[in-house]
């Protein structure tokens, strides 16, 4: 059951990231599908939030897709080498987006495995948001991309966690954001290897 589009202009973007997780992410590239549980997201709660790359109405070339209306991808690469995958949420004009920064591999392992060159059983292949999207085969190209096309969409396979299972802390690598550093916007599952960061929690 692929996402559609109202789900996506749900405008409580913390909801959505906690949401997401346990949703299958999928691409299909030159045919090959490939796809990941989602089980770590972050929430940027657009032009209020410091750690958000629309903090304060900010608008460039980049940050423009944050404004779309919500169900369309943001890919942006991060330090020169990464390139990270977001989901923008909510209205058009309301830049928010849920950052994907891990998944467990599901679909199509021995793609992921030569992307990646490593075993699936690494967590490392799919763990941080720069692994989970080149496992996936996002770069740039995928920016700006429909949610609910066939390049790349996310399906509810009812796979849910328990309040128990989810773990919610402080977003990683955003000091700068002063105190919004310190929003526990970031979702994991709990105990699960493919998760960024494990034990902070």
């Amino acid at each position: 059951m692929k996402l559609s589009y109202s789900y996506y202009q749900n405008q409580d973007v913390v909801f959505l990231a906690k949401d997401l997780l346990g949703k299958v992410l999928f691409t299909q590239i030159d045919g090959k599908v490939t796809a990941g549980i989602i089980v770590e997201t972050e929430a940027y709660f657009g032009v209020i939030d410091k750690a958000s790359h629309a903090y304060g109405g900010r608008r460039t070339d980049r940050t423009e897709t944050l404004y779309s209306q919500g169900g369309i991808s943001y890919v942006y690469l991060c330090y020169g080498i990464h390139h990270l995958f977001n989901i923008v949420s909510s209205v058009q004009d309301e830049p928010h987006a849920v950052l994907i920064r891990a998944i467990e591999p599901l679909v199509g392992k021995e793609i992921m495995e030569s992307r990646r060159k490593m075993p699936v059983t690494k967590p490392a292949i799919s763990s941080g948001p720069g692994s989970a999207a080149k496992a996936l085969g996002i770069d740039r190209s995928f920016n700006k991309k429909d949610l609910t096309g066939e390049e790349i969409w996310i399906e509810d396979r009812k796979i849910r966690y328990t309040s128990d299972e989810v773990i919610a802390g402080p977003r990683i690598g955003v000091a700068y954001a002063q105190e919004d550093a310190l929003l526990p916007w970031r979702f994991f599952v709990k105990g699960n290897t493919y998760v960024s960061k494990p034990n902070k929690g």
